[in-house]
């Protein structure tokens, strides 16, 4: 089913209930609106923090311990 089905089959569905019943879809709607914004606001803001350059020169800096400075190793 293509997505203009969708919305039409959605839109005959809305048509045909009471008037609090459509409330309630539209509520929905706005409801699962936002939540897509944040899934992408949160998407592109990982992908920004992941092109950044902010912290590149942490991977050139010389590491400090060594496995000959750990006094007790964790056992599972």
């Amino acid at each position: 089913m293509t997505r203009q089905a969708i919305v039409d089959r959605t839109v005959q569905v809305i048509n045909q209930l009471p008037h609090n019943k459509a409330t309630e879809i539209s509520d929905f709607a706005d409801f699962l609106c936002m939540k897509y914004e944040e899934e992408l606001i949160t998407k592109n803001i990982l992908k920004l923090v992941s092109e950044s350059k902010t912290f590149s020169y942490l991977k050139d800096e010389e590491d400090l311990y060594t496995l000959a400075d750990v006094k007790e190793k964790y056992n599972d």
